[in-house]
């Protein structure tokens, strides 16, 4: 059996283009036609609150965030998920969606917010949203709304409509990189496949 050494980093501008290949396989061509999609081309995505995962220094599976206005909640949407199928079923997801909303809690993002399945979600600390209560920009499945909320009142103010929010991406008062250190031993997980 072959051996795992995942390290967790945050991304950089080196891993757009395997990214992309690893979303490619993931949700194929007509992944750019979601509604999740259709925001996050509105804006670019916080890189500090975005991790991948390498094992033996290949990227293989990564997370992104993205800062909205959802109502008058002040958060980030987190997609797209993607693991490479050679990675599957270790946990890898999990710990990326993990890392990614501690980190949003340190930059105090008042909630996470996706589109997705809730049985894989919800035991990662996520909750439904009130049916229709988020506008997207295109059709979405309300019951598969999803937040972990981490500021007041997040389920009433997350009413009306969710779009990129100016102005979250650049900056931050967070060391994204202790977040990854914290999270993993010595950034670093050891597993035999």
């Amino acid at each position: 059996m072959k051996a795992h050494e995942l390290v967790y980093l945050t991304e950089d501008a080196s891993h757009d283009a395997v990214i992309e290949l690893i979303n490619e396989e993931a949700f194929g061509p007509g992944r750019h036609t979601r509604a999740a999609a259709r925001i996050r081309e509105q804006g670019p995505h916080d890189r500090q609150l975005s991790f991948v995962c390498a094992d033996r220094g290949e990227t293989i599976a990564s997370v992104r965030m993205t800062p909205v206005l959802a109502g008058s909640v002040k958060g980030h949407l987190l997609g797209p998920l993607a693991v490479r199928p050679s990675h599957k079923n270790m946990g890898i997801g999990r710990e990326l969606v993990r890392i990614a909303i501690e980190a949003a809690r340190r930059k105090g993002s008042e909630a996470v917010i996706l589109i997705g399945d809730p049985p894989y979600y919800m035991p990662l600390g996520f909750e439904k949203v009130a049916w229709k209560a988020l506008e997207f920009p295109g059709p979405v499945d309300p019951g598969r709304v999803l937040v972990v909320p981490m500021g007041t009142d997040v389920h009433d103010r997350l009413r009306g409509d969710i779009g990129w929010r100016m102005g979250a991406a650049a900056g931050s008062d967070v060391d994204a990189d202790a977040v990854v250190e914290s999270s993993v031993e010595l950034g670093r997980l050891s597993r035999a496949g």
